[in-house]
């Protein structure tokens, strides 16, 4: 969450959020290893509000959405079939990351609607990091918060996170 002091600040911060300036990534444990180190998911979804999931579909469909994400395979534990990805967003469509993951066969962790694995756990979905250009200087500003280490995220205690 960004507040800005001044009504302008707030002003050049809710413009730069319409024109996808924020920079939003994220951390993810996934379900299996992926094929391909780092890479672009691009689909389109649709959203069914009655249940409040999304779904792939074909960009044909009127009411959908295109969605947009880079990944990086941070690890991956054979052990536990786990891996540990980082998560850009282009686009910021309902429920995005679980469902495109899950569209891959790699369902987030303890995701109780897109995924199979971790029922009853904590969804492994963390927003760690924010960046933004500050309204005045124009300097580019990241704030970084990692997960506590505990439970499923002690995936992560051996990993130098950017």
């Amino acid at each position: 969450m960004v507040f800005a002091k001044t009504s302008k600040s707030a002003a050049r911060l809710s413009e730069e959020v319409r024109e996808r300036k924020f920079i939003k990534e994220y951390l993810v444990v996934a379900d299996g290893k992926f094929e391909n180190k780092k890479g672009t998911l691009e689909n389109y979804l649709v959203k069914n509000e009655k249940k409040n999931m999304s779904k792939v579909t074909d960009e044909k469909n009127k009411n959908a959405k295109l969605a947009k994400l880079d990944y990086e395979v941070l690890k991956y534990n054979e052990e536990i079939d786990l891996s540990v990805v980082k998560i850009l967003l282009h686009t910021g469509r309902h429920h995005q990351i679980r469902v495109q993951l899950a569209n891959i066969s790699h369902s987030i962790y303890g995701d109780q609607k897109y995924g199979t694995r971790g029922r009853g756990k904590q969804i492994a979905l963390w927003a760690y990091k924010l960046s933004f250009y500050h309204p005045v200087t124009k300097e580019l500003l990241s704030f970084k918060v990692l997960p506590e280490i505990n439970g499923t995220w002690k995936i992560i205690e051996d990993l130098e996170i950017n």
